[in-house]
């Protein structure tokens, strides 16, 4: 969004209305922001009530410039905090999800679809907030009971996206023995392609990458090999003509991540090196290249270029994302057989998960790092 979205002159008659602030999550000075307003995915926008400090609005994901100007519309009548009726339901709804109450923001949120009349001009940014709400609340069945009932009435609409995308990515994740699971995994599949070949629908090229990777994880769960190969070297194609057709290098550089993924699904990790060495060379103050380069040459058995990338990546990466990067490089010394360097990294990105401070400490990734190690200090089982 940064690239493509938040550079459009529509926005700037809005800069009346809102000021403007950006939060570098990996930044320690911004503990206190992140301890107050948590962010768990990116990229994630609040609209703050100034007056209590509260978040009265929250948007995940990205979106077209069109959708940012409704979202902050609505976060205005959030902080206005509207009575009576649907749109007071629909304010405390944004309000208990900008918190990340998730339960409660659905359970408002379907308070508020159903008051509001068919017609309601608000209806598809409601019900992607809804979908994104029961999947937090791990409400498989719920999120895609809502997305069947909603598509037909987004179809054609930007909404479209996230409806059929959330829908597919809630289907795989039901339980095998839910009743239709298989057909309600197609069903979504043919929405989300349906989507992708809209004629009528602009999509960002996050957006129409992430469609490939639920499209993706759909062939994975049904087993199928060949239909998952076929569709990643599709979402591969459109990811290089995206690039290529980038007008700045920002532009290029935000496709760089998917790429990657995208090449070490298709076990071609070389392709990415070219492009990550160009990007380091544009990007010489940004450690993504680098840490980026590092997994690549990992997947290429390249031990030596691999560490030399980590260590151009650990000089300038800061905060929680240096333990993606340590992570990275335990592997790299385990590949190479230096099991004692691979504990002593996994114990140093422990300590260093450990020093941050609340609003970035994460539980949940200090268990895998230690989890990990334990890993590796088990003897190895007699053969």
């Amino acid at each position: 969004m940064r690239a493509f979205v938040f550079t459009d002159a529509a926005l700037t008659r809005q800069a009346g209305r809102f000021v403007w602030l950006s939060i570098d999550t990996e930044n320690g000075k911004n503990a206190g922001f992140l301890k107050k307003f948590p962010v768990d995915v990116w990229p994630s926008m609040f609209v703050i009530d100034a007056g209590s400090e509260t978040a009265a609005m929250r948007w995940v994901g990205g979106a077209t410039t069109a959708q940012l100007l409704g979202i902050l519309a609505d976060g205005e009548r959030a902080v206005r905090r509207t009575r009576g009726g649907f749109e007071e339901a629909l304010a405390r709804a944004d309000r208990a999800y900008a918190q990340g109450k998730n339960a409660e923001a659905a359970k408002e949120y379907r308070e508020a679809i159903a008051k509001a009349p068919r017609s309601w001009p608000r209806y598809g940014r409601t019900v992607e907030s809804l979908l994104f709400a029961l999947d937090q609340s791990h409400d498989p069945a719920g999120c895609v009971e809502t997305a069947r009932e909603a598509f037909p009435r987004v179809r054609h609409s930007p909404s479209a996206v996230n409806v059929a995308g959330n829908g597919l990515g809630c289907a795989v994740e039901l339980p095998p023995t839910f009743p239709r699971r298989g057909e309600l995994v197609a069903e979504f599949e043919k929405d989300v392609r349906e989507v992708m070949e809209d004629p009528k629908l602009t999509m960002s090229g996050d957006d129409r990458s992430g469609l490939y990777q639920t499209l993706i994880d759909a062939r994975e769960d049904a087993r199928d090999a060949a239909g998952q190969r076929k569709l990643t070297e599709e979402w591969s194609a459109f990811l290089d003509g995206a690039a290529a057709r980038a007008k700045t290098v920002e532009q290029r550089t935000s496709f760089d991540s998917h790429r990657l993924s995208a090449y070490l699904a298709l076990k071609e990790p070389e392709k990415a090196v070219p492009m990550l060495e160009q990007s380091e060379k544009d990007l010489p103050d940004d450690y993504n290249p680098p840490a980026r380069l590092a997994l690549a040459w990992k997947e290429l058995h390249e031990w030596d270029k691999a560490l030399a990338a980590s260590d151009r990546a650990l000089a300038k990466a800061y905060g929680p994302r240096r333990l993606g990067i340590l992570r990275t490089r335990a592997e790299i010394f385990q590949g190479r057989g230096d099991v004692a360097s691979a504990k002593a990294t996994l114990e140093r990105a422990i300590a260093e998960a450990e020093a941050l401070p609340e609003g970035q400490k994460n539980a949940g990734m200090v268990a895998a790092l230690r989890k990990r190690l334990e890993a590796l200090e088990k003897p190895p089982s007699p053969s």
